[in-house]
């Protein structure tokens, strides 16, 4: 049976974890420093190296110091920084590699733009590669490579209307793929990309059906595959209440299931309120949702949400074998626990998935986050 390694970041702090799959108990390993803060990491595919993206920037704050590292993942699952950062042009806000790790991929926000890097043949980090200039938008948040390893999807989230400033709306950037280059074929702009949103993407393992979490709408959206990418077919909120709505509400991550019959996405909230002189939580829904896909359709359905005892659920991770969910509460917050006031620490949240792909709450670890954030999860088997 294969191990299976988490990883959680908290600004430049990166700790290895051991998961009993059976019980989904973590166990602390080891840590590694990293030389800034890790936005997003993605594993080789087939070798025992993560690619690890970092910036000392975060969100609305553009940084001075940004690199993209190789970490190889060692027997006992620590991890170890091989040779020497690659520097950045700016904060990279997501990285990931083509489907054989030829290539790795970077999505950039601010401004939006993408680089990609040859990967050598010992999985180490070689030059970059050349691209075309492209407009993206405001605000580019994840770039992922399709299935069958011929096209990038890159959702530009867009902004809402803030301080006097109007609405920047979203977008879905469609790229043809090959060798590292990309062409441009295709933008998806529902309503002109106004209350249009797009964070991240994942693929159904067998189908060709792509999910869609919209941060600033809070929901869901389903495309079809092709030629060109077709949808959105559906769109749904993601919420348990969407009715009672609260300041800060927002989508994040989004994952499918390895079996196919499932889709989650996170709820994340920060919001606050003033309870007799001192700001506490507001309530809103910090919940990772499960939807079942109509087998035939690709339709998601919402069937359950669950609570992740914690605040701004940024991002999760399912293990390799779909039996653990790990999810990632970024911050701390002072909250209303039974009438009375309670510190609420950031952590991981550990669920069992069950057959009907529900989540069962197992425990939460707590992390001391200070004055930074538990900014990115992750679970990686051993090979």
């Amino acid at each position: 049976m294969n191990a299976f390694f988490v990883y959680a970041a908290v600004g430049a702090h990166l700790s290895q974890y051991s998961l009993n799959i059976s019980d989904g108990s973590l166990t602390e390993r080891s840590a590694l420093t990293l030389p800034a803060g890790l936005q997003y990491a993605w594993r080789h595919a087939t070798k025992p190296i993560l690619y690890a993206a970092c910036s000392d920037g975060g969100p609305g704050k553009a940084g001075t110091q940004h690199f993209v590292c190789a970490l190889t993942i060692q027997s006992d699952g620590s991890l170890k920084l091989e040779g020497l950062p690659t520097p950045l042009r700016s904060r990279p806000v997501h990285i990931t590699s083509d489907r054989t790790s030829q290539h790795i991929l970077l999505a950039y926000n601010d401004p939006s733009s993408l680089s990609t890097h040859r990967i050598k043949r010992d999985g180490s980090i070689g030059e970059e590669v050349k691209q075309h200039a492209f407009d993206l938008g405001a605000c580019a948040h994840q770039i992922v490579v399709t299935p069958d390893n011929h096209s990038v999807v890159l959702p530009v989230r867009g902004n809402d209307p803030e301080h006097g400033n109007p609405e920047l709306p979203g977008s879905l950037e469609i790229f043809d793929y090959a060798d590292g280059i990309l062409t441009h074929r295709q933008k998806l702009i529902p309503n002109a990309g106004y209350e249009f949103g797009p964070r991240h993407v994942d693929f159904h393992p067998t189908k060709p059906w792509m999910y869609l979490s919209i941060e600033r709408q809070n929901q869901i959206a389903f495309f079809e595959l092709g030629k060109t990418v077709v949808g959105p077919l559906w769109r749904k909120t993601t919420l348990a209440q969407p009715e009672l709505l609260k300041p800060r509400q927002l989508v994040g991550a989004i994952h499918v299931h390895p079996n196919g019959k499932f889709v989650y996405v996170s709820n994340r909230a920060d919001g606050t309120i003033d309870h007799n002189g001192t700001k506490i939580f507001n309530a809103a829904e910090n919940t990772i949702s499960t939807f079942s896909i109509h087998a035939h359709t690709g339709e998601p359905t919402l069937i359950h949400t669950e609570d992740t005892r914690g605040m701004h659920v940024r991002t999760f991770s399912i293990d390799p074998s779909g039996t653990i969910l790990i999810a990632g509460c970024m911050i701390a917050r002072d909250a209303l626990v039974n009438g009375a006031i309670q510190h609420v620490p950031g952590g991981l949240s550990v669920f069992r998935i069950q057959d009907d792909g529900t989540l069962r709450f197992l425990q939460k670890y707590d992390v001391d986050v200070g004055t930074d954030r538990l900014f990115w999860v992750g679970i990686v088997a051993s090979i």
